[in-house]
């Protein structure tokens, strides 16, 4: 079992990173009406998803299937490097930022989410993504992760 767990350990950091930035959003947005956490769940830019009428709940597991697929390029991009965890840990950090950065702009494709030129939106939204790149950074480079 424990070796079933170890093995897995990136898909259970995507999830638990995912889960992380997706409360956070939601958090920011119900505060502050910005849509980041809809513009987290948003599909209206991919081909065939936006023609489907999808709950939130299925737009959230797409949200986390996409967060296990980067854990887990992650997880093998790490294991080829002999870095220190602190390295690990800013360089997960900085890729997850960067695709905060260039996923912010698909909010131009859609009606439901925030203006491109909306400051406090954008901050929230690399705020959320830094959170989720340290926790999933963290999660990585754990000790029982490190091994995965």
């Amino acid at each position: 079992m424990r070796g079933i767990w170890k093995l897995n350990w990136p898909v259970w950091a995507g999830i638990a990173a995912g889960i992380l930035l997706g409360l956070f959003l939601k958090i920011i947005e119900h505060i502050t009406s910005l849509e980041v956490y809809t513009l987290l769940l948003n599909v209206d830019y991919v081909p065939l998803l936006n023609e489907l009428k999808l709950s939130e709940l299925v737009e959230f597991a797409l949200h986390l299937v996409i967060s296990i697929l980067l854990s887990i390029a992650l997880a093998i991009f790490l294991k080829q490097k002999n870095w220190s965890r602190r390295r690990s840990l800013f360089w997960v950090s900085l890729a997850c930022l960067a695709v905060g950065l260039l996923l912010y702009p698909t909010t131009v494709l859609s009606d439901r989410t925030p203006e491109l030129s909306d400051p406090a939106a954008l901050l929230f939204w690399l705020a959320g993504h830094l959170l989720y790149g340290i926790a999933l950074g963290w999660l990585l480079t754990s000790s029982r992760g490190a091994s995965a």
